[in-house]
Formats: C-alpha cells, structure tokens, sequence
C-alpha cells in the first residue's frame, strides 16, 4: 500500500512539474531571444487563470475551450507588450528593462484586483473529467490532462526553434540582431513572435492549472518564483533544460510533502536549488560562461 501511495505521489509530482516546465519556458525563451527579464511572468500565467475562469462562468465551458482560448489571447498579449512597452526598454539599461517589467506585473495584477475583485476563486474538480484509474494509480482528470498537454506543447515549442525555418531566424536573432538583419531577417518581427509564443505558453499553462488551482490575482507572485528558479536550475535559455528542471521541483515538491510535510516542501525544493547551483551555477543544461 505504501509503495502504491509513493508511486502516485510520483506521478502526481511529474504532472505538476511539466505545467511548471510549460510557464518556465516562455520565460527562457525571451531571455534566450533579449536577455530580458521579464518579472511579470508569473501574472501572465494569472491571467491565463481567469481567461479558464470567464469561460467557466461566463459560458460553462471547460479546459478544452479555456486552453485554445488562453493561448490565442495571451499570444496577442504578448505581441502587444511587446510592441508597446520591451522593444523600447530593450534599448535602455538592465535596471530599466527590470523596472519596466516588475511595473507591468503591477498593472496587470491591480485591473484584475479592480475588476474581479480580492477574493479567492476556483473551478470544478470535474472540469477535465472525474478520477481515472490507470494501472492501479488514481489520478486526477485535470491533472492528467494539464501535465500531457503541457508536455506536448513543450517540446512543439523546442522543435519550432530547432526544426524549422522560423525557429531557426529567432536563434539567428538570439546570437547577433544586426547580422540577422543583414541576411533579410527582420529582428523585431522575430521579437514580437517569441514574446507571443512565450506568453501564449504561460496562458496555455495557466488556462490547464486553474483546474486543480486557487485563482487569484496575486498568485502569480508565487509562480513567477517557481518560474525563475525553474529556468535558473535548467539553464537559462534552455527549453530542455526548462522541463527537466520543472520536472525535477514537481517531484521534489510532492516527495517532500509526502515525506516531510506540505509546511516543508518549499524548503526542499529551494535548498536542493542552491546545492545544485552550488556545484553548476549555469543550470543542469546551461553553457558556462
């Protein structure tokens, strides 16, 4: 019986993880492509939340409307952001891009305040199905569902950047802007492409956790944390190295809360991060420097 608890505790721990890797990845994926910052992260993946939130409580729909839904949105977002706000701090200091981020994160965070209001929300347990059976682990249809598609959409996003022609001018841009431009590629369109593939990710990934998730409008305070020391422990600008690393705090997570208790889990994961980095400051799949 212990071994089975252990065993779905695993596996719970691993769905959880690739929804971290999901929302970590966009991250990497714009510090890869600008080296910025972007601290507003975590309440991207909030408003993916409330995106799955509306579509409940405005349509009655679920996870499969909520997802497509998040996704497009929160890509047009990004676009947005980007046009309006990163392509003209990009331009100035490290301290600028950090202030100008941290103040859309408080933006976002306040009009979402303002119009849902402080208060704690969530959604059926049965929105992606009941409990499933599967070889004697009972597991959760939301988190089940979170973690297959978040895994899937992961390494779609690796192999756009290492299969095809796009993803092959984004990392032409990555490595040197101007000589990218003088071969016919258009920087900033290859900018604002992956802050909408970055950010529609994290709607992806808030729309599938806000199934089995408080939603709030501060609990991308929590999740850009778990963001930031995802892409430090995998690397920074490593999408492999995102979803071993999410893979690895979702484990260690569920093992911990499972072993020490759930008071304790949050210790584990971060001294396990500082040992790590201890010995590989560049992250288990990150270039030293």
């Amino acid at each position: 019986m212990a071994s089975s608890i252990l065993l779905q505790v695993v596996v719970g721990g691993l769905l959880l993880g690739a929804v971290y890797a999901l929302f970590s990845s966009g991250l990497t994926l714009i510090w890869g492509m600008m080296n910025v910052i972007n601290f507003a992260h975590g309440d991207f993946v909030m408003l993916g939340m409330y995106v799955a939130f509306v579509v409940w409580h405005a349509l009655g729909g679920g996870p499969w409307l909520a997802v497509p839904l998040a996704a497009v949105l929160l890509a047009l977002l990004g676009i947005l952001v980007y046009l309006l706000l990163v392509r003209r701090i990009m331009k100035g200091s490290v301290l600028s891009q950090i202030i100008g981020t941290f103040g859309l994160a408080l933006l976002l965070r306040y009009s979402v305040f303002w119009y849902f209001g402080a208060n704690f929300e969530s959604l059926p347990s049965n929105l992606a199905g009941g409990t499933y059976d599967l070889a004697g682990l009972r597991i959760e249809g939301s988190r089940l569902l979170a973690g297959v598609v978040a895994l899937l959409v992961t390494a779609g996003l690796h192999l756009l950047l290492t299969r095809t022609r796009v993803g092959s001018q984004m990392m032409a841009v990555s490595e040197d802007a101007s000589a990218a431009q003088l071969m016919g590629i258009r920087p900033e369109r290859m900018q604002a492409l992956a802050w909408g593939l970055a950010i529609g990710a994290t709607g992806i990934a808030g729309a599938l956790i806000a199934n089995f998730f408080y939603i709030s409008p501060t609990v991308g305070e929590s999740l850009v944390i778990i963001a930031f020391v995802t892409v430090a422990l995998g690397g920074f600008g490593s999408i492999p190295g995102a979803l071993i690393a999410g893979l690895l705090i979702g484990l260690i997570e569920s093992l911990s809360a499972y072993l020490v208790g759930p008071a304790y889990k949050d210790v584990v994961v971060y001294a396990v991060f500082v040992a790590v980095l201890w010995f590989r400051p560049q992250g288990l799949m990150g270039k030293a420097v």
